[in-house]
């Protein structure tokens, strides 16, 4: 395989991550929706916290760096909390 071919399969993959993140975006707004009518926060720090210890942990499992995995989990956490504060009307996301 050449150094071309194994760049246009990382892009690829960048892609379908990109794909992913769109999808959990279109998750936190509709998860926004469900806290409005539930009058729950949009932030839970329980939930937080097992959503980056369950990345931490599968990370593990999979023999990439946990660490560095937790803080791609929190900023993508970071990312649908805002979706949720600019669908209840409180950002200024796109």
């Amino acid at each position: 395989m050449t150094l071309e071919a194994l760049r246009d399969e990382i892009a690829s993959l960048d892609r379908r991550i990109i794909d992913l993140i769109a999808e959990r975006q279109r998750l936190a707004a509709r998860m926004a929706e469900f806290k409005h009518h539930e009058g729950l926060p949009v932030t839970d720090p329980h939930q937080r916290e097992a959503v980056l210890s369950r990345a931490f942990d599968y990370a593990a499992e999979k023999n990439i760096d946990p660490a560095e995995t937790r803080d791609i989990f929190a900023l993508l956490i970071h990312m649908s909390e805002d979706r949720q504060h600019e669908y209840l009307g409180e950002g200024n996301l796109p």
